[in-house]
């Protein structure tokens, strides 16, 4: 597994002008570990993670399985030993009015689930934007393993990744870290 995967917090950095979604991944030092470029006009989406921004070492994929986003499946896979690390797949419906997502395994089984704080105020998120940051969870069976969270800032969009409570290592940090970037390329959609 790369370097890039063995931090316990990241702070993941959406640019706020660009024609692509370009995300830059930080360690607890402020060090660049992580760089993303997502392609426009894609029918299909195919992100691309990249150890720095020369984009000559790719570290992670994470590739739609259909065109349709409504309940779409996306799977990650490692970019040096094509392992299929696992999936996340969007809850449709229930997404409608807090962000849900549920967390397989690489044989398709859901261990764990990705759900946005609280119905309430993801209820107010939709209306007020980015008013109110995004807090996301991210459990492995009944237990709390990692702490998505967005800082309050209207102007740029940040995602603290918190992993600092899996301390039996349940979650693979490639797949949080995956599920980082499709928060940030959805809410680039939405706003």
């Amino acid at each position: 597994m790369h370097s890039a995967f063995i931090h316990s917090k990241y702070l993941l950095k959406r640019q706020a002008i660009a024609l692509q979604g370009k995300f830059r991944f930080y360690d607890p030092n402020g060090n660049l570990v992580m760089f993303s470029k997502q392609k426009m006009f894609k029918m299909r989406e195919d992100i691309r993670v990249y150890s720095d921004e020369t984009q000559a070492q790719e570290v992670l994929i994470i590739k739609a399985r259909s065109i349709i986003d409504f309940s779409a499946a996306y799977d990650v896979l490692d970019a040096t030993t094509n392992e299929h690390i696992g999936t996340l797949r969007r809850q449709g419906l229930k997404s409608m009015l807090r962000d849900e997502w549920d967390v397989l395994n690489p044989a398709g089984q859901v261990i764990g689930s990705l759900f946005e704080d609280s119905m309430g105020l993801a209820m107010l998120r939709r209306l007020l934007a980015s008013f109110i940051p995004q807090n996301y969870d991210i459990s492995i069976g009944e237990k709390v393993v990692a702490d998505l969270k967005q800082p309050f800032n209207p102007f740029r969009y940040e995602l603290e990744l918190d992993f600092s409570m899996d301390t039996n290592n349940q979650l693979d940090r490639r797949l949080g870290i995956a599920a980082g970037i499709l928060l940030a390329a959805v809410e680039g959609r939405q706003s």
